[in-house]
């Protein structure tokens, strides 16, 4: 089994950070959603962006943010992957030249392939639906619903529930090119849990 590699998002703080990169994670999601809990403050990100080698990639999290200030904060944290969780359109995920685009969708009972497709960005990312959060459930789907994907020719970021007891399974049924870890590695809202992050690097390893 190939190992994904791992994003670590949510992140609050330059403790975090470095623990994340320490126990090897490949890059670093910073959530500018405002309502939020994992919310950061573009020019407390930027400073940590700063600290950090450039070999880490930085992810900037938005949810139906306008072009200006997408482009804007992308410019100031040195985003290298722009990563869209509300009701961006097609065309919107195409403004973005020089960044790595990654729209996300948020998985019920079913997927909507013809829908997905629509998309022309540089990945795709899948979640837990959650009427009320536009992601951070912290809640698992029914990842057999992505075998249907495999057709796909674009790199898959797996969200929504995953923990150091799941994850082993989930790389089972799926083959997805990248993790991504919020809820599952935190000891409270916003604050990570540095032994989580590393057992669940060390499990996928």
């Amino acid at each position: 089994m190939v190992r994904p590699k791992v994003k670590v998002c949510g992140i609050t703080n330059l403790e975090d950070a470095l623990a994340a990169l320490f126990y090897k994670a490949d890059a670093l999601g910073f959530v500018f959603f405002k309502k939020s809990p994992r919310y950061i403050n573009p020019a407390k990100a930027a400073n940590i962006s700063r600290i950090l080698p450039r070999k880490i990639l930085r992810v900037g999290v938005f949810v139906d943010a306008d072009e200006a200030r997408v482009k804007r904060i992308a410019r100031r944290c040195g985003l290298n992957i722009l990563q869209f969780h509300g009701e961006e359109s097609p065309e919107f995920c195409l403004r973005f030249k020089g960044y790595k685009v990654v729209k996300a969708f948020r998985v019920g009972k079913s997927i909507d392939l013809r829908g997905i497709t629509e998309y022309k960005t540089y990945a795709y990312l899948f979640d837990t639906f959650d009427g009320g959060r536009a992601g951070g459930t912290g809640k698992k789907f029914d990842w057999n619903l992505l075998k249907k994907l495999a057709k796909i020719k674009r790199p898959v970021f797996l969200s929504g529930g995953l923990n150091s007891r799941n994850v082993r399974y989930a790389l089972r049924i799926i083959h997805p090119d990248w993790v991504d870890l919020s809820s599952g590695v935190e000891s409270s809202l916003g604050k990570k849990d540095h032994k989580k992050i590393r057992n669940f690097i060390t499990k996928i390893k």
